[in-house]
């Protein structure tokens, strides 16, 4: 490992930046030895606010924090860096079109690719956690002209986790007994929460919970579902378990993740499982803890996790003719 990685964080001043910060402070990405430096990016109207942050986090003492930047200028939050976790993004305003806002984030995330490109470090990787998460990434890559496009993925860890959590409740569990939960599709609510090849003490997780009905019925649309349900009861975002993810994610990149439980990350679709190549979408991965991701090969799919999925894989497909004149040349 290099003495110090470099983090860049967007958005870094906002509710889900305030608690991923100190997680990635604290070693959440890289483990408990490795010494890291936050770069961190807001708009100009937002760089008090982020100034705010900074002192806070001087005053956590983290040990393995060595610096702390703050910047509006992506050149300089991206400088060097190993990890880019891009956390801010517009969020749908009343009234707006769902085209309207990826053409609004499509400007964001094109500067943010190019700017990545040109002065990130050599061996970056790119994690999309604002949303329309998928195709905001699918812009930042396609915009990111040089950079391997397997360095990018978007997060669906979120809706994993949250699957996991549903499955342990429904099954007296704890969640930490359930494995290879698969979120497939966008990180929207027509993803489809996969526990077919899922064990819980390992065993399969439909003989453990038998009550397929439940598993096919309301399983799905609580995932689905659950961000909007969590600002219907607190009034806010999920901003704390949306920081849990994006670090989580990052870790899964950065530690070895096997087929024991592996990883639902969004990347460059190569047409695994009948999926339509070239958009961003959630597969069931492992990784090699250098940052690199393969898709799970081979695994069954019954015709009705292929029509689940295929909800999905097609509005991707749609996103993606909605932000074409985006995707460069």
């Amino acid at each position: 490992m290099s003495n110090v990685k470099r983090v860049a964080v967007t958005g870094a001043a906002g509710q889900i930046g305030y608690s991923l910060l100190p997680m990635i402070a604290a070693g959440g990405i890289f483990g408990p030895d490795q010494k890291v430096a936050l770069q961190l990016l807001e708009i100009t109207p937002a760089l008090g606010a982020l100034e705010g942050v900074k002192m806070e986090l001087h005053d956590c003492a983290f040990p393995l924090l060595t610096d702390v930047v703050c910047s509006d200028d992506p050149k300089v939050a991206f400088k060097d860096t190993d990890v880019c976790l891009l956390v801010g993004s517009k969020p749908r305003g009343p009234g707006m079109e769902r085209k309207d806002l990826l053409q609004d984030n499509g400007k964001i995330f094109i500067g943010q690719g190019r700017a990545i490109a040109e002065v990130a470090g050599p061996d970056v990787r790119v994690i999309v956690v604002g949303n329309p998460c998928n195709t905001n990434c699918l812009i930042a890559m396609h915009n990111a002209k040089g950079v391997p496009q397997d360095r990018f993925s978007a997060m669906t860890r979120l809706d994993q986790s949250r699957a996991k959590a549903q499955l342990a409740l429904k099954a007296g569990k704890h969640w930490s007994t359930v494995k290879n939960v698969t979120i497939w599709g966008n990180h929207s609510n027509t993803q489809y929460p996969d526990w077919h090849h899922a064990t819980i003490d390992g065993h399969p997780a439909a003989e453990v919970i038998a009550d397929d009905a439940w598993l096919k019925g309301e399983f799905i649309p609580t995932v689905q579902e659950r961000g909007k349900a969590i600002i219907n009861a607190r009034g806010k975002s999920s901003a704390m378990s949306a920081a849990q993810a994006a670090c989580d994610h990052a870790r899964s990149l950065f530690s070895a993740t096997g087929t024991e439980d592996w990883a639902s990350l969004c990347v460059l679709s190569d047409g695994s499982y009948g999926a339509p190549e070239g958009v961003i979408s959630s597969f069931p991965c492992t990784t090699d803890g250098n940052g690199n991701w393969q898709i799970v090969p081979d695994l069954e799919m019954n015709d009705f996790s292929r029509e689940k999925a295929q909800a999905s894989w097609n509005e991707l497909v749609g996103e993606r003719e909605l932000v074409q004149d985006l995707l460069g040349g």
